[in-house]
């Protein structure tokens, strides 16, 4: 009996941990981490992927990256057109064949910090969402399916 209750009670707490994992969301939750975090390089005034990527070079020299500021810019380096993008950045290297992404060092100020952003990016954008794969396959890296992308469900 004693078992069973205490079963019942990992059940219990395992569930809201998933219900409030679902609770996370752009405007409350990921928006406001993004903009503190990313929000000088990848702000308001930076230039959308598209017109990015035309003048790449030129805008890295600058150390001016894409607009991400808002849900639409942010969602296209999750899912497309720079599908994987924020996966392969602001991975923490256990998912890269242990390199950190570019971009980690930036998603917090201490490596607690980093790891309580990341935990929180990877819940919002859904189980198994977090992929490191692109739009085409590159190199040993296969494409990305509509499997991987249906995991995706990074709440507004």
């Amino acid at each position: 009996m004693q078992q069973l209750r205490v079963l019942a009670i990992f059940a219990l707490c395992s569930l809201s941990a998933s219900v409030a994992a679902q609770d996370l969301t752009w405007r409350k939750d990921i928006q406001p981490l993004i903009k503190d975090n990313c929000g000088g390089c990848h702000g308001a005034s930076a230039p959308s992927y598209e017109e990015w990527n035309l003048d790449r070079k030129n805008f890295e020299a600058k150390k001016i990256g894409p607009r991400m500021d808002n849900y639409a810019d942010f969602m296209r380096h999750v899912v497309w057109p720079a599908t994987g993008a924020i996966a392969r950045r602001l991975d923490d290297g256990k998912n890269a064949d242990g390199k950190p992404g570019n971009m980690y060092a930036f998603l917090g100020a201490t490596d607690q910090d980093r790891a309580k952003n990341l935990a929180t990016l990877k819940s919002w954008l859904g189980e198994g969402a977090w992929n490191l794969s692109r739009w085409e396959a590159r190199g040993n890296v296969p494409a990305i399916t509509k499997e991987q992308l249906d995991k995706v469900k990074a709440k507004y």
